[in-house]
């Protein structure tokens, strides 16, 4: 993961993962957060239960008392929540799933996903947390939702494979790497 995201986790940061239904996209990004043992993590999931994912987590075997799974779909509950846990990377899992009451049409809606997802980049901006948005593909192989959410997050990767097999690939599809200021020519 440090790799593929040109060197760690950046904080403030906003990435979209996206992958083709049963990759292991929630499975990657649960073992991902139950590892930082020495991060407050919020896995946001608006489309599993709590058991479905505890009984993924055991098949795991890793366990971490900084974890904590929160089943909500309204980004106001979601808010809420994040004020009261103070996370230090919040994992969502899917935006599509997500509904914003500043819009009123359903989740997965366009405008749910650009509005969510834009209320989300205000908080990973505003408070330096990192946010990691798990999203899904289309039957084209493009990711769903608005073309606009590609360019309102900082990062976006691709999870890829043959879900039958045990290897999968994790690539990078756009990415905004920081450089210090010193390395930018200025001519």
């Amino acid at each position: 993961m440090n790799r593929v995201l040109g060197g760690g986790i950046v904080l403030g940061s906003i990435v979209l993962v996206a992958g083709e239904p049963g990759i292991g996209k929630s499975t990657l990004f649960l073992q991902i957060g139950l590892q930082l043992k020495d991060v407050v993590t919020l896995y946001i999931s608006g489309e599993e239960s709590e058991q479905q994912i505890k009984m993924r987590a055991d098949r795991l075997g890793i366990n971490s008392e900084n974890f904590y799974i929160l089943t909500e779909t309204s980004t106001q509950t979601i808010f809420q929540e994040i004020k009261k846990l103070k996370p230090q990377i919040v994992i969502v899992d899917s935006i599509q799933t997500l509904q914003s009451p500043f819009v009123e049409s359903g989740a997965g809606s366009i405008s749910q996903i650009r509005e969510s997802a834009a209320e989300l980049q205000r908080f990973a901006k505003e408070t330096n947390t990192p946010v990691f948005l798990i999203g899904h593909i289309t039957k084209d192989g493009t990711i769903a939702g608005p073309k606009i959410l590609e360019h309102m997050v900082d990062t976006v990767l691709q999870f890829e494979g043959d879900r039958h097999y045990a290897y999968r690939i994790l690539r990078t599809l756009k990415t905004a790497l920081a450089l210090p200021l010193s390395s930018v020519s200025m001519k």
